[in-house]
C-alpha cells in the first residue's frame, strides 16, 4: 500500500498539487499543502509531478499481518468511487410493465469514438455524462437525455484525457452547440469531467451555456447549477 508524504519545510504553499488530486485529499492549510483526508487518497501520486519543490514523496507502507479467522476484518477503501455499497430496494407501485422507448439519437456515444464534426452535434443540445450516471439514475433517458446528443466518458479510468480535451475543443468550435450539460456522480474523482469540459471551452473560445449536474449514488439530483 502506498502513502503520500509532504515535507512541510520544502513546501512553499504554491498549490500546484491541489488540482492534480482529483480525489480531493489535499488542501492548502496555513500556507502549506496538507493531506486533509487520507481515506480519499488513491495513492497514485499524480500530485508528485506537479510539485516544483520536490516536497511530495510516495512511500510503500508495510502490510499489517493478516487477521485471524475469528476476527472481523473491516476493509479500508482509498477512493469513494470504489467503495462497495448495497442499497435496499424501494418498492413502488407500478402499472403494467411496458417497453420504454430509448431517447438515444446517435451512435457512437463514447468520447474516444465520436467524431467532433458529426452532424448530430451541429447546433445541438449536448449531454456529456459520466459513465455511471445512466445506471444510477432510473429515468436517465427521460430526465437528461431527451432531445440531446450524447457523449459519455469516465475521467478516472479512461486513458487519453488530453485527447478528450482536444476533441471536445474541436467539437465546441466547429459544431457551435447551443448548450452543454455535464452530468456527474457525487464521488470526488468524477468532478474532473467538468474540468475537462471547461478547459475545452476555454481552448475553443466558444461562448456556450454550460450546466453542471451532480447525482447521488442512488440517482438523486443533489446539485444543479449554471456554470460561467
Amino acid at each position: 500500500m502506498t502513502k503520500i508524504i509532504i515535507d512541510e519545510e520544502k513546501c512553499d504553499g504554491c498549490g500546484l498539487c491541489i488540482p492534480s488530486c482529483h480525489e480531493g485529499a489535499l488542501a492548502i492549510v496555513d500556507g502549506k499543502a496538507r493531506m486533509v483526508n487520507e481515506s480519499l487518497c488513491d495513492g497514485m501520486g499524480a500530485c508528485i509531478g506537479e510539485c516544483p519543490r520536490g516536497a511530495i514523496t510516495l512511500i510503500e507502507e508495510k502490510k499489517s499481518p493478516a487477521p485471524k479467522a475469528a476476527e472481523h476484518h473491516v476493509p479500508v477503501f482509498s477512493c469513494p468511487s470504489s467503495k462497495t455499497l448495497t442499497f435496499d430496494k424501494v418498492e413502488k407501485k407500478r402499472g403494467e410493465a411496458v417497453d420504454v422507448p430509448s431517447e438515444l439519437r446517435q451512435w457512437p456515444v463514447q468520447l474516444h469514438l465520436v467524431s467532433p464534426g458529426a452532424p448530430y452535434f451541429k447546433g445541438a443540445d449536448i449531454l456529456i455524462a459520466a459513465d455511471c450516471t445512466a445506471f444510477a439514475v432510473g429515468d436517465f433517458h427521460g430526465k437528461f437525455l431527451r432531445d440531446k446528443s450524447l457523449v459519455i466518458a469516465c475521467p478516472k479510468l479512461d486513458e487519453g484525457l488530453d485527447a478528450y480535451v482536444e476533441k471536445l475543443s474541436a467539437m465546441f468550435a466547429g459544431a457551435a452547440p447551443k448548450r452543454v450539460t455535464v452530468v456527474m456522480m457525487e464521488v470526488p474523482c468524477c468532478s474532473k469531467l467538468l474540468g475537462l469540459v471547461k478547459e475545452a471551452m476555454s481552448r475553443s473560445r466558444a461562448a456556450i451555456p454550460l450546466k453542471a449536474v451532480v447525482v447521488s449514488l442512488q440517482g438523486e439530483t443533489i446539485f444543479e447549477k449554471e456554470v460561467s
